[in-house]
C-alpha cells in the first residue's frame, strides 16, 4: 500500500511522528527521489541530536548511494551549519530535524546547491509523487552499475570560521551572556562559534538531548525562555540569547531579562548590514515585522521590501532583488553573506558585536529600533478561516484613512495602527498581529478584532 504523505509532507519541509507516520524505509525512498529530482551527482547530508536521526539520515545517504550518488555526511550540526555545507561544498542538503516540535517528531529540510531551497513549488511536490509511487509499487532498481561513496566529514570549524569572517568581535568589550541551548543543536556549535572571543559564556541545557527534558526547543513560546530570563538577572549577564532545536533561529533577552523583539533584532542587524554596504542595498522584511525595520531600512539609506510569511518566500525574494539581508518576526535572519540562507548563529554574533562596541546597555541600544507597541501573535480556532476573514474585510472596507491588500492573509493599515490576519495552513487558525504607537491603541484594535473573529 502506498504512504499517505499528506499529513508528512509540508509546505518546505518533510515533518512527522516516527515511527507512526515514517521511519528509515521511507528515508530511504526520500533518498533516491531526491536525487533523482535534482539531478544531483552528490550530496551532503547531517542530522540534529534526535534518537531517530541518525538512522533516518542513514537510510536517505543509502537511497542516494544506490543511484550512484557521493554523499557526504557531515554527521550532528545545526540547520545552518548543514546549509554552510551546501554552500561551500556547492552540493544539495538534506538536514534531518523537526526544529522545535516534540521529541517523538523528525523531518528533512531539504535544499539544492548553494543552500537553494526546495520547497512544494520548487522540487518537493515531486519528490511526495515519487516516495508515494515507490511505496505502492516498490522503488526501482537502482539505476547505478556502481553505487556512489558515503564518506564522513567534519565542518564545525569551518563553519565557525566562514561565520566570524563576518562579524569581527575580537576588539569588543568583555561581555557575559547567558546561552540557552534548549537541550539541542546550539550545545554543539557554540562552544566552536564563540571559543576564544571576549565572551565570558554561561551555559544552559548544552547537553545533547532530542527528548528536551529542560523544556521544549521553542524559544518563541514565552514558557521556554523563564529560565533563562532569571539566569540572566541572577548572573548579572549582559544579555542571554536563546536557540531553537536545529539551532537556525535566536532569540535574545536584555540585561533585565525582558526579550528582545525579533523586529528589534531585525532592525539592528539591518543598519549593520546597510552600514557594511556603504548605506546600500535591499532589505527583506515579512508583513508582521514591525514598522520599525522599514524605517529604520529607509534611514540608514537602504530600500525595504514587504513579503509574505515563509522562508521561501523571503529567500525567493533575496534571490529576486539581491538583497543583502532579511528578517522574520519568527526570529529567522537571511543573510546574503550566507547563501541567502537563515542562520541564529550570525544574527547573534551581530547582536553581540553591536553591543560590544559600544558602552551602554542593550535594552538602551535597542531602544530606537522598538518603536511601536504589539499584540504579539494571538491565534483563534475558527470553523471558516474564509468566512471571518470576510467579515473583517466587511467591517473595515469602507472606513476612512484605512487601506487594505491582500498580499498574506488580510492587512488593514491606518495611520497609527495596523493589523494582519492569516489563516494557518495547517490547522483551522486565524493569526492576528496587530501595531500601535501607544498600547492603549494597540489594545482596542486586537480586542475589536477579535470580537469579529471570534464572534
Amino acid at each position: 500500500m502506498a504512504a499517505d504523505l499528506s499529513q508528512l509532507v509540508k509546505a518546505y519541509d518533510v515533518r512527522g511522528v516516527v515511527p507512526d507516520q515514517w521511519d528509515e524505509s521511507l528515508a530511504e525512498l526520500f533518498g533516491a527521489a531526491f536525487v533523482q529530482v535534482t539531478g544531483a551527482t552528490a550530496i551532503v547530508t547531517g542530522h540534529d541530536m534526535r534518537p531517530s536521526s541518525p538512522g533516518l539520515s542513514r537510510a536517505f545517504a543509502r537511497g542516494a548511494a544506490a543511484r550512484g550518488v557521493d554523499v557526504t555526511e557531515i554527521g550532528l550540526c545545526s540547520t545552518d551549519q548543514l546549509y554552510y555545507a551546501s554552500g561551500a561544498l556547492n552540493l544539495p542538503g538534506a538536514m534531518f530535524t523537526a526544529s522545535h516540535n516534540p521529541a517523538k517528531y523528525n523531518g528533512i529540510k531539504m535544499c539544492r546547491a548553494g543552500a537553494a531551497p526546495v520547497g512544494q513549488d520548487t522540487g518537493l511536490a515531486e519528490i511526495r509523487q515519487l516516495v508515494e509511487e515507490w511505496s505502492e509499487s516498490g522503488a526501482p532498481e537502482p539505476t547505478a552499475t556502481t553505487p556512489g561513496t558515503i564518506t564522513r566529514r567534519d565542518t564545525l570549524k569551518d563553519y565557525a570560521a566562514h561565520l566570524r569572517g563576518l562579524v569581527d568581535l575580537t576588539s569588543i568589550r568583555p561581555l557575559k551572556v547567558v546561552v540557552d541551548a534548549g537541550n539541542g543543536m546550539g550545545g554543539h556549535t557554540v562552544p566552536t562559534v564563540f571559543a576564544d572571543l571576549p565572551l565570558t559564556v554561561v551555559p544552559m541545557y548544552f547537553e545533547l538531548d532530542g527528548t528536551f527534558p529542560n523544556h521544549e526547543a521553542n524559544p518563541l513560546d514565552p514558557a521556554n525562555i523563564v529560565d533563562l530570563q532569571k539566569r540572566v538577572r541572577e548572573e548579572g549577564a549582559d544579555l542571554g540569547i536563546a536557540f531553537d532545536g536545529d539551532a537556525d533561529r535566536c532569540f535574545v533577552v536584555d540585561e533585565h531579562g525582558d526579550p528582545v523583539s525579533p523586529s528589534a533584532i531585525t532592525a539592528l542587524v539591518a543598519s549593520r548590514e546597510l552600514a557594511r554596504n556603504g548605506g546600500k542595498g535591499t532589505v527583506i522584511h515579512n508583513l508582521i515585522t514591525s514598522w520599525s525595520v522599514p524605517e529604520v531600512v529607509r534611514e540608514q539609506g537602504g530600500t525595504p521590501v514587504r513579503t509574505r510569511v515563509g522562508h521561501s518566500f523571503i529567500k525567493a525574494e533575496m534571490a529576486r532583488t539581491g538583497a543583502i539581508f532579511g528578517g522574520e518576526h519568527s526570529a529567522h535572519y537571511y543573510f546574503k553573506d550566507f547563501w541567502n540562507a537563515d542562520t541564529g548563529m550570525l544574527a547573534a554574533l551581530h547582536v553581540l558585536a553591536a553591543l560590544g562596541g559600544q558602552e551602554g546597555p542593550l535594552s538602551q541600544l535597542v531602544a530606537s529600533y522598538d518603536r511601536y507597541a504589539s499584540s504579539g501573535e494571538i491565534n483563534s480556532t475558527v470553523a471558516d478561516q474564509q468566512d471571518r476573514l470576510a467579515a473583517i474585510k466587511t467591517a473595515y472596507e469602507n472606513r476612512d484613512g484605512v487601506t487594505l491588500d491582500e498580499l498574506d492573509g488580510l492587512t488593514v493599515t491606518a495611520a497609527d495602527w495596523w493589523f494582519n490576519v492569516r489563516p494557518s495552513n495547517t490547522e483551522p487558525l486565524l493569526r492576528l498581529n496587530a501595531e500601535a504607537r501607544d498600547e492603549a491603541t494597540v489594545a482596542k484594535v486586537r480586542d475589536e478584532v477579535l470580537g469579529i473573529i471570534r464572534a
